[in-house]
């Protein structure tokens, strides 16, 4: 279920807020995502997005926010990130203090896409906050102003994860989960994929289905303890570097099989594939 690159840049502006310009970004739908997601935005129902790393989660957020005409507000999650980073703090400027809306806060004023990447990441207070944004309250309280802002029309909370990391400690409440419609995305077909590492790393179909058939092979790897599998994102950082005239072998090496495992003996057995498979 991967997009591929935008058609054209998207611009952001001083709010922090993207603005696809151009024509519609490529994607190839695997199933009913996007009446799926368009619905959801319709009823004003947030939105959960699980599938594993590189699989084409952000891009498909992208593709939509173009599609439905909404600017969108992305917020890498992380352990760090607190309730404040994303409703506000006060500043000081210049001898005065202001508020400085946080990037949620920005999102829901102006109707934008708020898309949470990886959430399961934050803070819990960041789950807490974002709860009464997503039922029929639409509303986000402030608590260092006392305000309380009612979500614009248009406005949308989209979430995504890799249940794959996940672990007891690291995991979303059944409370907050039930807020959200959940749309699975793994790596697409076999076809598809191929599709896709042809249009974004510019190289034939041959070499396109070359890297597809590696990656397979390298995924069913994983029952041999490979934690990773490699995603259609390192596929066409591959094919980026073999069209810019690495050798398939170094290419492969450098951006496919270093990327996934120190461990020397997957190493091996994935080195030996890439010199069968080029």
């Amino acid at each position: 279920m991967l997009p591929q690159r935008l058609a054209t840049p998207s611009r952001t502006l001083p709010d922090g807020l993207r603005h696809p310009d151009g024509g519609e970004p490529f994607y190839l739908p695997v199933g009913n995502e996007i009446a799926v997601f368009g619905e959801c935005h319709r009823r004003r129902l947030a939105v959960m997005l699980k599938g594993p790393t590189g699989c084409g989660k952000t891009r498909f957020v992208e593709h939509m926010a173009w599609r439905l005409k909404r600017p969108l507000v992305t917020v890498a999650c992380h352990d760090d990130l607190s309730a404040s980073d994303l409703t506000g703090r006060w500043l000081i400027r210049g001898g005065e203090t202001e508020w400085q809306d946080g990037p949620l806060a920005r999102a829901a004023r102006l109707g934008a896409i708020c898309y949470l990447d990886e959430v399961v990441e934050a803070r819990q207070d960041v789950i807490v906050v974002i709860h009464p944004l997503t039922d029929d309250r639409r509303m986000l309280p402030i608590e260092k102003t006392g305000e309380l802002v009612e979500a614009a029309p248009g406005f949308q909370l989209v979430v995504s994860y890799n249940p794959g990391y996940q672990h007891v400690l690291k995991d979303l409440k059944p409370s907050t989960r039930q807020r959200f419609v959940a749309l699975e995305f793994d790596f697409p077909p076999a076809e598809l994929e191929r599709r896709v590492v042809m249009h974004e790393g510019g190289v034939d179909d041959a070499t396109a289905g070359a890297l597809v058939e590696l990656a397979g092979r390298i995924r069913r790897l994983r029952d041999r303890g490979l934690a990773e599998v490699p995603s259609s994102r390192l596929l066409v950082a591959t094919a980026r570097l073999i069209s810019g005239g690495i050798a398939p072998t170094e290419s492969c090496r450098v951006a496919l099989l270093a990327p996934l495992t120190d461990d020397p003996d997957l190493l091996a057995a994935i080195d030996d594939l890439i010199t069968a498979s080029f």
